[in-house]
C-alpha cells in the first residue's frame, strides 16, 4: 500500500471516531432531557436519512472533484453539526446534519480506493479500511461514554484558561469542543490525501436527469448476479449493525444492570470481533472465494438469538466478541466484491451512491422498526429473538438465491456449448 492510502485511512479513522462519539454524547444528552426511549432510535435513523435522499447525487459530486477535497468539504459539514448541539440544537436536527457530512463524504472515501489501487488489492484494503473503521467505532464508543460520565468529564471541566472565560460549563459542552477538535484533524489529513489523477466523464446537474441516472445505476448492479448477492448481503448487515448497536446498549442496561457508561465499552466489544475478523478476511479470503462467506450470515442470527440466556458480564463480553467476529469475517469481502462489480459496471462514485442508498434505508427501515417495537412495549428479550430470526432468515434467502443463480449460470454454459 502506498502513502496515499495510509493518509487516506488516517482521515477515516478520526472522521468516524468523532462520528460514533458524537452518537453516544447525543443519546445521554437525549436521556438528560428525559426524552422518552423511543427516540434514541431516532437519533441514529436522523443520522442516515441523508445517505439515502441524497445517493442520487453523491455519486455525482464525488466524481466531479478529487475525493481529497470532496472529504475535506464533508468533514467542515459535520464540524457544523457538532457545532450546532453546542449552541444547543435540537440533537435530533443536529445529528442529521452530521449524516448530511457523512453522505457526503462516503462515496469519495470508498470511491478512491478503486481508483488509487488495482483489484487484487481491494479486499487487502477494504480488510484494514473496515478493521480501522471499527476500531474507531470501539474508541468512539468508549470515548462518547467516556466523555459524559465520570472523571474525564470532571477533568475537561477543571481546565481554565487564565483570564479568557470559554463559557464551557457542562460535560456535555466539553465534550462537544473536544469531538470538534479531532473533526478539524480528519479536515488535516483530508487536505494531504493526493489526486489520484483519475477524471471521469463532465458530471450531469440537472436533479431530474441525476434521479434517472442513478435509478439505471441501480438496477444495474441489482440485476447483476453478483453484484446482487453483495449487495444484499451488506444491506442486511449495515441495517442489522446499526439496530444491534442500541439493543446491545439496551441489553446491557437491564439484562446485565450495567451503568450508561458500562454498556458504551460492551458496545465496543462487537466491534472489537468485527476488527479481528476484518483482519482475517482479509488475510484468508480472496475476492474469487468470497461468496463462500455467506453462511456465517445464518450462524450470526442464531448466536445472537443466544443473548437472552446471557445475565452475566463474564459470558456477555465473549459473546459479543463472536457475534463482531463472524460479522467482520463475512462483510469484507461482500464489500469488496460489489466495490468490484460496481466499478467494472459503472464509476466509483456512482456504484458507492447506490450501495449507500441500500445500505442506509435498511438501517432506516430497521431502527423504524425497533422504535416501533419499543413504542409498543414489546420485552427486550422478544425483540431480540425477532431480530436473530430475521437475519438468519433473509441471510438463509440469500443463500438460496446465490445457488439458484449458480445453477442458471451453469444451464446457460451448458446450453452454449450445446450449441457449439
Amino acid at each position: 500500500m502506498n502513502r496515499g492510502f495510509y493518509t487516506i485511512m488516517a482521515a477515516q479513522f478520526f472522521s468516524s471516531l468523532a462520528d460514533n462519539a458524537l452518537l453516544f454524547v447525543a443519546i445521554d444528552l437525549l436521556i438528560s432531557m428525559k426524552s422518552p426511549a423511543w427516540l434514541t432510535p431516532l437519533l441514529k435513523l436522523s443520522f442516515v436519512l441523508f445517505y439515502v435522499l441524497l445517493a442520487a447525487f453523491v455519486g455525482a459530486f464525488s466524481d466531479s472533484l478529487p475525493k481529497g477535497k470532496v472529504m475535506f468539504i464533508a468533514n467542515m459539514i459535520k464540524i457544523l453539526g457538532c457545532a450546532m448541539i453546542f449552541f444547543h440544537v435540537h440533537p435530533l436536527l443536529a445529528y442529521a446534519i452530521v449524516g448530511f457530512g457523512a453522505a457526503v463524504y462516503s462515496p469519495a472515501k470508498y470511491g478512491i480506493l478503486t481508483e488509487l489501487l488495482p483489484a487484487e488489492k481491494l479486499v487487502a484494503a477494504n480488510g484494514w479500511i473496515e478493521g480501522l473503521t471499527v476500531t474507531s467505532i470501539i474508541l468512539g464508543t468508549v470515548l462518547g461514554g467516556a466523555l459524559v460520565t465520570g472523571k474525564f468529564s470532571s477533568f475537561l471541566l477543571g481546565i481554565d484558561v487564565p483570564m479568557v472565560e470559554t463559557g464551557i460549563d457542562t460535560t456535555t459542552e466539553a465534550a462537544l469542543c473536544v469531538l470538534g477538535a479531532t473533526y478539524v484533524l480528519a479536515a488535516v489529513f483530508n487536505l494531504r490525501i493526493p489526486d489520484t489523477g483519475c477524471v471521469y466523464p463532465h458530471q450531469e446537474r440537472n436533479p431530474i436527469k441525476l434521479i434517472a441516472d442513478f435509478s439505471n445505476c441501480f438496477t444495474l448492479l441489482w440485476r447483476d448476479k453478483l453484484g446482487q448477492i453483495s449487495l444484499a448481503v451488506t444491506t442486511l448487515f449495515w441495517g442489522a449493525g446499526a439496530t444491534l448497536q442500541l439493543i446491545v446498549l439496551e441489553w446491557a442496561q437491564k439484562a446485565l444492570n450495567m451503568r450508561y457508561d458500562q454498556a458504551t465499552s460492551l458496545v465496543g466489544m462487537v466491534a472489537i470481533g468485527m476488527a479481528i475478523g476484518a483482519v482475517l478476511s482479509a488475510r484468508y479470503v480472496t475476492l474469487r472465494k468470497s461468496l463462500s462467506v455467506i453462511p456465517l450470515g445464518i450462524l450470526m442470527g442464531m448466536i445472537v438469538m443466544g443473548m437472552t440466556l446471557v445475565h452475566s458480564s463474564y459470558v456477555a463480553y465473549p459473546l459479543l466478541v463472536v457475534i463482531g467476529a463472524i460479522a467482520g469475517y463475512f462483510v469484507v469481502p461482500m464489500n469488496a466484491l460489489l466495490q468490484h462489480r460496481g466499478h467494472v459496471l459503472m464509476s466509483a462514485g456512482h456504484s458507492i451512491a447506490v450501495q449507500n442508498f441500500n445500505e442506509n434505508l435498511s438501517i432506516l427501515v430497521m431502527l423504524a422498526m425497533y422504535s416501533l417495537m419499543i413504542r409498543l412495549h414489546l420485552g427486550l428479550d422478544a425483540i431480540i429473538i425477532l431480530f436473530g430470526l430475521f437475519m438468519a432468515g433473509v441471510m438463509f434467502f440469500i443463500m438460496r438465491l446465490h445457488a439458484a443463480n449458480q445453477r442458471q449460470q451453469d444451464s446457460m454454459s451448458l446450453i452454449g456449448e450445446a450449441k457449439h
